[in-house]
């Protein structure tokens, strides 16, 4: 067992620097843009965005494929990934006992949570969409933590090796070559000859 050193709580910290999208100028370019919504409150509209970002999160969760971005930006899903070679070490555990203390996530057979934005899939064909990125905001995290330790074998597993480009496509050509299946076997007569 190691013994582990306490972190330095008083030195210095880097943070990178925040940017808030909801801001004031987001604002005045939405109501100049949109004129009707002149006269609603900046309240009221950060509101309808964040109860939006709730529900979208909360359909990520429930959903095993995930759900689709409106305007076809992008897919967003919760795929189950092996941990990594590196210790995943406990800090306020190793604190507590002064040895290092590592978490090997026993209750998802030692599997990670991890959300995924993918628009290399075959429907989302837009202009520079390497530009395009996502991060998962705090609430949307804690929820995905939450949800994958109660059904953490409900969610696709992907291959850390492996590009998610080709994982997405044949994920794509398979379900629709199951829809495809599925409405074949409904129209299916054996006697209609």
């Amino acid at each position: 067992m190691k013994v582990f050193r306490k972190p330095d709580v008083t030195a210095a910290r880097y943070r990178p620097e925040a940017y808030n999208v909801l801001n004031k100028k987001f604002f005045e370019r939405f109501k100049k843009k949109y004129p009707k919504y002149k006269e609603m409150d900046n309240l009221f509209l950060r509101s309808i965005v964040k109860k939006f970002n709730e529900t979208m999160f909360n359909l990520v969760i429930e959903k095993r494929d995930g759900a689709q971005l409106p305007e076809q930006i992008g897919w967003l899903f919760i795929g189950a990934c092996e941990t990594s070679k590196k210790e995943n070490i406990d800090y306020a555990k190793s604190n507590k006992y002064g040895v290092q203390v590592t978490n090997n996530n026993w209750n998802t057979d030692g599997k990670l949570a991890k959300i995924f934005f993918t628009n290399y899939a075959i429907k989302h064909k837009i202009k520079n969409r390497e530009y395009w990125s996502f991060v998962a905001c705090r609430n949307f995290k804690r929820a995905v933590a939450k949800a994958f330790s109660e059904n953490w074998n409900n969610y696709i597993v992907i291959d850390s090796t492996k590009k998610l480009k080709l994982n997405n496509q044949k994920q794509f050509l398979k379900t629709k070559s199951e829809k495809l299946q599925k409405e074949n076997l409904k129209s299916y007569n054996e006697f209609d000859i």
